[in-house]
């Protein structure tokens, strides 16, 4: 059967609002590419060498794609997913495409579905679809393609327009990539971004060796409270000069906390100790995000909040394999009260900026749009997810439009680590955006020309100011 994209994909079935769409499409569909929260590999850019083959590039690193094949049976092991001790089934890439080929009817109608079949067509210029009887097809010429210089990563970054990406990484990290990379001389920006989980969360498994490897790295004293904070200052301007503009935090909860000097104290010496409970190591991570806004004040990191999602919910298979393996849920995540204490510090800052994602979308008109529309340093970051999907991106946009408006969100973000995939998932952001739009035009709420401004802004100017980029 035939590969095809339809050029009016994602538009309205109905003609006028279609035809809207069309023009306002015109706008955005070549605009760069900004891409300022993700999590590819800066080593990929730095020593632009070939992907190995189909399945370490696509299938492998993709989460959202082994999730659903696990689910129908599947197991991480047939498919050559790493384990969490570095081993891996021995399994030959070409057989775990083939598994990944006989079920790809799994994804029909999922984004998942969308993205990978626009990388097919449109990276690697295959116009039959995949299944049983064209795996071999599609893993003889990916793999063929990806020897080619044209398809290393600094030349697909260029290819797909990408005028700037963020990676993401934990405060231990050398970030000797990025410093590779801009040494290089090559013209592609790659930076980087804050992401302290592993030190500031009690209950991570790694918080212990984490926290002793802080204090080596950094020289100070992590284990009272000055010299902790210390540490984070003093890695937090190392990013900056790495590139960094941003901070990201994947807490479970929203909570921010604002204790004194002395009550910080005093829980930083339970936590660091091991006697905190369940309770205390919450409130360690809500008074850390707050500390880290208070930093963000001084340095101009932008912050962005990540909550609500269950991490790693499958015991057996996190014990097996690891972290990011697919097994994250999302929860009810409720904001008004939990981001109180910090805002109330830094809510009416106009110099501060904070990001705001959330995995319960009953919070988008209730409560975050609210918020948003009202603080001068809230934005609300876009669909995220569980909920980076068409559908997703229209619920967002009606459910926070009437509250918060466009300009107090802050345009698309990939957040991938399938690299490939990035046009894909930003063509469809822009397209979602541009039916949207058409709607309101077609019900005479905006014009045209004022659409048309709205389209570039979504898709190019509001990431890029959010960003500070």
């Amino acid at each position: 059967m035939a590969l095809t994209l339809h050029d009016d994909r994602l538009f309205s079935s109905d003609a006028t609002q279609r035809g809207i769409a069309r023009r306002l499409y015109a706008h955005v569909a070549a605009l760069p590419i900004i891409s300022p929260h993700g999590h590819t590999d800066p080593s990929w850019f730095a020593e632009n060498l070939p992907f190995a083959n189909a399945t370490e590039l696509l299938l492998v690193p993709d989460h959202y794609v082994f999730r659903m094949l696990y689910s129908h049976g599947v197991s991480l092991d047939a498919l050559g997913i790493p384990r969490r001790d570095g081993s891996r089934a021995n399994v030959e890439p070409r057989e775990a495409w083939r598994v990944f080929a006989e079920n790809f009817h799994l994804f029909r109608g999922t984004p998942s579905s969308m993205w990978l079949n626009h990388v097919f067509h449109d990276v690697f210029g295959l116009r039959v679809r995949l299944d049983a009887s064209t795996a071999d097809t599609y893993f003889d010429h990916i793999t063929e393609a990806l020897q080619r210089p044209e398809f290393r990563p600094r030349a697909l970054f260029e290819r797909f327009n990408i005028e700037v990406i963020a990676t993401t990484e934990s405060p231990l990290d050398p970030l000797q990539h990025h410093a590779a990379i801009r040494a290089s001389g090559w013209k592609g920006r790659v930076i980087t971004a804050y992401r302290p989980d592993p030190v500031v969360d009690p209950e991570h498994e790694r918080f212990p060796s984490a926290l002793q490897a802080f204090g080596e790295i950094t020289g100070e004293d992590v284990y009272t409270w000055n010299g902790y904070l210390k540490a984070h200052r003093q890695r937090r301007t190392f990013f900056a000069k790495a590139g960094a503009t941003s901070t990201d935090h994947g807490h479970l909860t929203a909570a921010t906390a604002n204790l004194s000097k002395v009550e910080a104290a005093k829980l930083f010496d339970k936590v660091v100790h091991g006697n905190a409970t369940t309770q205390e190591a919450e409130l360690f991570r809500a008074q850390v995000l707050t500390e880290m806004a208070a930093m963000s004040m001084d340095d101009g990191l932008v912050m962005q909040i990540h909550p609500g999602c269950f991490r790693n919910h499958n015991y057996p298979l996190f014990e097996r394999y690891g972290r990011d393996k697919g097994a994250d849920i999302p929860m009810r995540t409720e904001y008004v009260h939990a981001l109180k204490p910090l805002l109330d510090r830094f809510g009416n800052e106009p110099n501060f900026k904070l990001i705001v994602f959330t995995l319960d979308e009953s919070t988008y008109s209730r409560e975050l749009a609210p918020l948003a529309g009202h603080y001068p340093s809230l934005y609300l970051g876009p669909a995220w997810w569980f909920h980076d999907a068409p559908e997703g991106m229209w619920r967002f946009r009606e459910c926070t439009l009437a509250s918060a408006g466009f300009y107090n969100t802050v345009g698309f973000n990939d957040d991938t680590r399938a690299f490939l995939s990035i046009p894909a998932r930003h063509d469809v952001a822009r397209r979602i955006d541009c039916a949207f739009l058409a709607k309101l035009v077609a019900e005479h709420r905006l014009d045209e020309d004022e659409a048309a401004e709205l389209a570039v802004d979504l898709a190019y100017n509001l990431p890029k100011r959010a960003y500070k980029l």
